[in-house]
């Protein structure tokens, strides 16, 4: 019995994903579903268990997209090892996207951006906030909610000047030394996130 599961939990799976890959991220939903072809490939395998729980399961319900442009977007902000915004209501949000800065209002269209290290900026009335983030994605969905994920980020006041100097020239020094493709290409990473920290303090 068990020798077909993987094949058949394979089979639902990569059905499930092409449906899902087919429609827009704004086109998903606002009641929570269930993986119908998942649950379905598995009570064939193993009728007297219950069904694993997938991701799909853990999601909230996403709120749908209003007739009206709100006054806030919605920012999520998240790192791997903690939660820096929940649901936390802005008036905008300026991203470090590899294409330039990007600036997200309340409203903005449905878009999924790579970031670069750079500025993460929260505006909230006269209050700016300002994160240092070296990488990672941006997702605004067309309900003016944004969530990003960053690999690592920092508030900028928190950054020490005289490290990031000393970080700088250090691989600066290296990127001139390297004899081989792949120390070149850790050395120009160490120069430019450096280089963006150093943006960062100075302005």
């Amino acid at each position: 019995m068990f020798r077909n599961a993987p094949r058949l939990l394979s089979r639902a799976i990569g059905y499930s994903s092409s449906i899902s890959r087919g429609r827009a991220m704004s086109d998903l939903p606002a009641a929570p579903t269930v993986d119908s072809a998942f649950v379905e490939a598995w009570k064939k395998v193993t009728p007297n268990i219950e069904p694993p729980k997938t991701p799909l399961s853990f999601m909230k319900p996403r709120p749908p997209t209003p007739s009206s442009i709100p006054s806030k977007i919605t920012v999520n902000f998240v790192l791997p090892y903690q939660s820096e915004l929940s649901t936390k209501e802005v008036d905008m949000v300026i991203i470090p996207a590899t294409t330039g800065q990007m600036g997200v209002l309340p409203g903005h269209v449905a878009t999924i951006a790579e970031l670069k290290p750079g500025i993460l900026s929260v505006h909230e009335g006269s209050e700016v906030t300002k994160y240092f983030i070296s990488s990672g994605f941006a997702f605004i969905h067309a309900n003016s909610f944004a969530d990003i994920v960053a690999v690592e980020a920092v508030p900028v006041d928190h950054i020490d000047p005289s490290l990031v100097q000393k970080g700088l020239a250090e691989f600066t020094q290296k990127l001139s030394s390297a004899s081989t493709d792949l120390e070149k290409a850790e050395a120009q990473i160490g120069v430019d996130v450096h280089s963006a920290l150093n943006y960062a303090i100075t302005g």
